[in-house]
């Protein structure tokens, strides 16, 4: 990115001069501006102009007007030579980079090039930071129909070509398994942009999800004829048919490993106030303790007296010293609603420096060692705002001396000074002549010594006198600025900024504000960032110093009777329930949701990347409006809130979240007693603790859910939770448990599908469990409802295990004329090899196990290639290659433990047992059966502990 001034078009219109959001009201401005950005360097002709920003009806004096429009725009991008006045016209004098319009073409094109050349990790860099340049619909907020309309359409084409190209790219890296949540969105957003079903289906297939490949082939169909009346094209549908018989040209490359991760260099800090005015001592104080061999640097002081200012304004500064990144943080350890959550905080933290969310562990301690971990020797600088305790800074403490804290807080933070070595700076009011200094800037030369006296001198209590006084001639500030600030507005902000006081979280937009109010709030929100009382932090969000914000909470208490007040907080709760709802209804439509008492209209959210973002911008403030509702409602909030998120929650990774809205759901649950909203939150937590891997608290938390439902009667929803209960069954090594749960739930199911994928399952646990005719009942009945390679291939081991060979045999063949995806032909070929090596033909036996292990050897599914290991080794035992066949039962043994697969790990040990038997290596041998029966017993794996125990004995 260049310096100087930044535009950004690609989304609603947003100026930034050395770090500071120039605010451009007037509609016709924004066209105006975005006119000339659209063509930087060149003359946009008066004429054209005139039709871009009035369209069909343009003024009586339409080139005074304009010259006027222009003169206004100059002055405030405060840089006059920005704007250049031609013969015919006027040109804007900017790099292109500057805006992003242009700087997405640039990056686009880099990428396109990369992928010509086959640089493709070159490409994917350039088209991700082509794509995140989009923060919504291009000149969303620009009222010009011409320059939609020349625009809009063209800009749109190449964000859709970027994502169909960006995906080739990370499809030919091997990344299809990361991609299909994207492709999900995309699908869903463009339904008649095929290129994106043809990503989704060669994804799906080679994530070994063969029939939803092919489903969604169906869909696309389905959409194309009832909208179009057309078919797929010849493309799709050769694909299609590519798929159906497994065609090799569609297996994945092997994944390009990346280098050991490199933490990316965040740069996370506030924007710098374009007026700092004074405190050189402390800048130079503070500077030279934080370079020097100072670890934390803490500004200590009374509420307004400008701590953040001063500690972003130094951390601006130091930015070419710390190279590696800075990360600011709002502990809000003084703020009305909760502090920041330490999961919360230390999980930002780690997403900042390109630690994948699935990566980042659940626990705060993990987290807060992978933290260290990851800014070891690196150079950074972090600023923690407003810390209340020693304990909100000590988990988030680098411990490592290239990196270096400034914290700022109300209080001295003794603890830190006494345990880990930081130093206190006091940061006091204003020096006379630092307030003069101040009120100069913002109110034109003069004698304004008074003023900053009835201030106290206080920077807050200045800046908000300054814009009281600002344009009222002769009037003089009696008493305190904040009150007097206040009493001069009109009733309508007035009781906006009483009620905004409600926010449970950080900050709010202008749609929260007008829902919180029941007025359209942005007119109202301009007012009360005139008078200081509000700021805008971003384009639409505002916040407001922790001091108004409690101020305004004790004007609202005197002014606003319960009844107005409780409504207010309804009503945007309500206001979050149906952000919420939508962004569910575009991000995970298919997960089933408690009923909800949500009513009006849903904030502004149009696709899967607009809910994100909402959903990513709204997350503080939701989780603390659950713990509100929870502790002093309305409850019925609380739990419809947490229940509609968990969608999101699950997506994102956000575990500290989710533990505390599911919690916080349960607690108002139980204290309403609504029963079915306490079994959502006990299935919730169920959930959440199986990801955790606690699995002793998700079976507890499944149990009582499963109860709870039985109670209610209802049966689908019981099924649903018996199938998951099972799932953590499985994983726990509770084989005898996950059968009984998957009974209990197959005789709940209606569908077809949902049947034939439990009889599967049940299948399964029954060859584990060493029960192999009812294993054959399974995957017949299975096979009777869904024919298709996978049910054929089950059903052949399950009848080669029971000594129906030729059976068998005539199941797998079909298998392998059916076709599938790499990981089940290489199931059904190690399943012929164990056939033929039973009947007595090793060396067909090891041609076909070869076969299998390529192709899932390198790179393939983990549990399939260890399964064909140990099949492998026991055809190099029949040919009397023991040291072969050692190696791979070591191999098997090593992954299966890695993964968790419990029966593999049995196998393997089983094999090395009778292999280290031949080679004459008892005391392992014996070691190893012995180790076989005992975690066989554990587990429940009957025909596995026989085995292992035939091997005790001597």
């Amino acid at each position: 990115m260049t310096s100087g001034p930044q535009f950004r078009l690609l989304g609603p219109l947003d100026v930034r001069l050395d770090g500071t959001s120039v605010v451009l009201r007037a509609g016709k401005h924004r066209a105006l501006l975005a006119a000339l950005l659209l063509r930087p360097n060149r003359v946009v002709p008066v004429t054209e102009l005139v039709e871009h920003v009035w369209g069909d009806t343009p003024p009586a004096r339409t080139r005074g007007t304009l010259q006027t429009y222009v003169m206004r725009l100059r002055a405030a991008l405060g840089d006059p030579s920005l704007i250049q006045t031609a013969p015919d016209g006027y040109r804007m004098r900017v790099d292109p980079l500057a805006v992003d319009v242009h700087r997405f073409a640039d990056a686009a094109a880099r990428g396109r090039s990369a992928a010509a050349a086959d640089d493709l990790v070159t490409a994917r860099k350039a088209f991700a930071e082509a794509l995140e340049l989009w923060r919504g619909p291009v000149l969303s907020d620009v009222p010009s129909e011409t320059l939609y309309a020349e625009n809009a359409p063209r800009l749109t084409e190449l964000l859709m070509s970027v994502h169909e190209q960006r995906v080739d790219v990370e499809l030919a890296l091997g990344n299809h398994a990361d991609l299909l949540p994207e492709l999900f969105a995309l699908t869903r957003d463009h339904p008649l942009r095929e290129r994106f079903w043809a990503q989704l289906m060669l994804a799906l297939y080679r994530s070994s999800r063969q029939a939803e490949a092919l489903e969604a082939f169906r869909q696309l169909d389905r959409i194309l004829e009832e909208q179009l009346g057309i078919d797929p094209s010849g493309e799709l549908r050769a694909l299609h048919q590519a798929i159906l018989v497994g065609a090799p040209s569609l297996a994945a490359p092997v994944a390009e490993r990346e280098p050991e991760r490199v933490p990316a260099s965040p740069m996370r800090l506030p924007d710098d106030i374009a007026d700092f005015t004074g405190r050189a001592g402390h800048v130079e104080r503070i500077s030279g303790l934080v370079t020097g061999s100072v670890p934390i640097v803490t500004l200590a002081g009374q509420p307004g007296v400008g701590k953040t200012t001063l500690a972003v304004h130094v951390a601006h500064l130091l930015r070419d010293r710390f190279p590696d990144g800075q990360l600011y943080v709002d502990l809000r350890g003084y703020s009305l609603g909760p502090p920041a959550d330490e999961l919360d905080v230390l999980s930002r933290f780690l997403r900042a420096l390109g630690v994948p969310p699935d990566e980042i562990p659940p626990d705060a301690d993990e987290q807060s060692t992978m933290l260290r971990s990851l800014v070891s020797g690196r150079r950074m600088l972090l600023v923690l705002d407003n810390a209340s305790a020693p304990d909100q800074v000590r988990p988030l403490l680098p411990g490592t001396a290239s990196c270096r804290v400034i914290v700022t807080s109300r209080d001295d933070l003794r603890g830190l000074i006494a345990m880990n070595g930081a130093r206190t700076v006091p940061v006091d009011v204003f020096a006379p002549d630092e307030s003069a200094a101040l009120l100069g800037q913002l109110l034109g030369p003069g004698d304004h010594a008074e003023l900053a006296a009835r201030c106290g001198h206080l920077p807050l209590a200045l800046r908000v006198a300054a814009a009281y006084l600002a344009g009222r001639g002769d009037v003089t500030i009696s008493g305190s600025p904040i009150e007097l600030a206040y009493a001069a507005l009109p009733p309508a902000p007035q009781r906006l900024f009483r009620l905004l006081s409600l926010v449970p979280g950080p900050d709010f937009t202008a749609e929260a504000a007008s829902a919180l109010a029941d007025v359209d709030a942005e007119g109202l929100l301009t007012v009360l960032e005139i008078a200081q009382l509000v700021v805008s932090v971003s384009p639409g969000r505002f916040r407001f110093h922790d001091e108004l914000v409690r101020y305004a909470a004790a004007l609202r208490e005197e002014s606003d009777t319960p009844a107005e007040q409780q409504l207010a907080w309804t009503v945007l709760l309500n206001h979050y329930l149906r952000g919420v709802e939508r962004c569910a209804e575009l991000l995970y439509p298919g997960i089933v949701r408690l009923p909800t008492s949500s009513t009006g209209p849903a904030p502004r959210i149009t696709t899967s990347a607009e809910a994100l973002a909402w959903l990513d911008a709204e997350r503080p403030n939701l989780t603390a409006a659950i713990q509100q509702a929870a502790e002093h409602g309305p409850a019925p909030m609380a739990w419809q809130l947490a229940d509609a998120l968990r969608g999101y929650l699950w997506i994102g990774q956000h575990v500290g979240e989710w533990l505390a809205t599911a919690h916080h759901g349960l607690q108002a649950a139980q204290a309403s007693a609504h029963r079915p909203a306490e079994a959502a939150m006990h299935a919730n937590l169920g959930t959440l603790y199986l990801r955790l891997g606690e699995y002793a608290l998700s079976v507890e938390h499944h149990n009582q859910a499963i109860d709870l439902y039985r109670e209610l009667g209802d049966k689908d929803a019981e099924a649903s939770v018996l199938n998951n209960l099972s799932l953590v069954h499985r994983r726990s090594g509770q084989l005898t448990e996950a059968k009984e749960a998957l009974v209990r739930c197959l005789a709940m199911l209606h569908s077809a599908d949902s049947i034939s994928t439990g009889l599967y399952n049940l299948g399964q646990l029954s060859v584990e469990l060493g029960e192999i005719d009812g294993a054959v009942d399974h995957f017949s009945q299975a096979l009777a409802l869904a024919p298709n390679a996978d049910s054929h291939t089950y059903l052949g081991m399950a009848l080669r295990l029971q000594g129906r060979l030729g059976e068998a045999r005539d199941h797998l063949d079909r298998a392998l004329e059916i076709g599938n995806v790499p990981a089940g032909e290489a199931e059904t070929l190690e399943n012929l090899a164990a056939l033929e090596l039973a009947s007595g033909n090793p060396s067909a036996a090891l041609s076909l196990a070869s076969r299998a292990l390529s192709l899932v050897a390198d790179g393939g599914d983990p549990q399939v290639a260890t399964s064909v290991r140990i099949t492998l080794g026991d055809v190099h035992r029949a040919l009397f290659d023991f040291d072969a066949a050692a190696e791979l039962f070591g191999q098997a043994l090593a992954t299966a433990r890695r993964i968790g697969y419990a029966s593999g790990e049995v196998r393997a040990l089983i094999g090395l047992a009778v292999v280290w038997r031949d080679l004459d290596r008892h005391p392992e041998s014996r070691s190893a059966a012995d180790e076989a029966a005992r975690r066989s017993a554990e587990l429940g794996l009957r025909a596995l502990e026989i085995r292992a125990r035939e091997l005790i004995r001597p």
